[in-house]
């Protein structure tokens, strides 16, 4: 008798050993330092299960800062502060914002190409894990190497999480920020949140002339103030896009008289494409490039 209830006993405890392990596979983990000899560059996933990992990224994007072209005052500010950051010298977070496909998302690549010899390593995080980001802020925050957290195409709508959470990391909470992590995001708005007309209305004015915004306009200035350094791209003229242009059909080795009679055929691709883009400009490099056969 006694050793029918031992034996239930053990059955009873065995299944729940393995019910707890069960639930202990579904809840959320801390998170992990990955391998951080595996990549100079790595991207934040949040799995289905709510586990978070850091996963390196093994063909980093090959761009060179002198592969930039007609971006010279925006690529100087970039360059600036990032070589301050790996100096170990005070730097800035960095809101990138402006016309799509002028260069903001290559700018950083670049950087992280230029200064990763030195130590520099990027994180990739897309906005709807930014809740996540003090515990990525504790995993590196003892580490040598200096991080970019980096948030491409960044912006929000009224009410996500991620934009309190982001508020907070960049200014605002009680802990003190990390040495060795800056933001670099990119937006194509300024501001990061949608702005309406009807805003305007709250704007007051003073007896002496000046003008105030209201609450919630001042709410959607705020996220965006707390990144140190702001740098904005423009649309391309049409000089600038042929010169972007001719750079990346010389990257894919086309000899200069090819790329200057290329042109026509460049303007007409930009007119079809509706935008006179460094991304417009790549694209129709590569497919000319490959039209004619040529080889890198």
């Amino acid at each position: 008798m006694a050793a029918d209830i031992s034996s239930s006993l053990e059955r009873v405890l065995q299944r729940a050993e393995a019910l707890m392990q069960r639930i202990e596979s579904v809840l959320p983990q801390p998170l992990q330092a990955p391998d951080w000899s595996a990549s100079v560059a790595y991207r934040y996933r949040k799995r289905s299960s709510g586990h978070g990992t850091l996963e390196p990224v093994r063909h980093v994007a090959q761009l060179g800062l002198q592969d930039l072209k007609e971006i010279d005052q925006q690529k100087e500010k970039i360059q600036r502060n990032t070589e301050q950051f790996v100096s170990g010298l005070p730097a800035n977070n960095v809101l990138l914002t402006g016309a799509r496909g002028t260069g903001k998302s290559s700018l950083i690549k670049a950087c992280l190409n230029t200064y990763a010899p030195r130590g520099l390593r990027l994180i990739e995080v897309d906005k709807d894990d930014l809740v996540d980001l003090p515990d990525i802020i504790e995993v590196v925050a003892n580490r040598a190497e200096k991080f970019i957290v980096y948030c491409d195409d960044l912006s929000f709508e009224d009410g996500e999480p991620g934009y309190k959470a982001l508020k907070s990391i960049l200014d605002g909470t009680v802990a003190a920020s990390t040495a060795n992590v800056l933001v670099y995001a990119t937006s194509n708005r300024r501001h990061l949140l949608p702005e309406y007309m009807k805003e305007n209305l709250t704007y007051t004015h003073t007896d002496d002339g000046e003008v105030h915004p209201g609450e919630g306009v001042e709410e959607k200035i705020s996220l965006s103030e707390r990144f140190g350094l702001w740098v904005s791209f423009y649309p391309f003229s049409q000089d600038e896009y042929l010169a972007i242009t001719a750079q990346w059909l010389s990257s894919f080795g086309v000899n200069a008289n090819v790329i200057d009679a290329a042109k026509p055929e460049a303007l007409v691709w930009a007119l079809e494409r509706g935008s006179r883009s460094g991304r417009v400009a790549y694209q129709f490099a590569r497919d000319y490039a490959g039209k004619h056969v040529v080889t890198r």
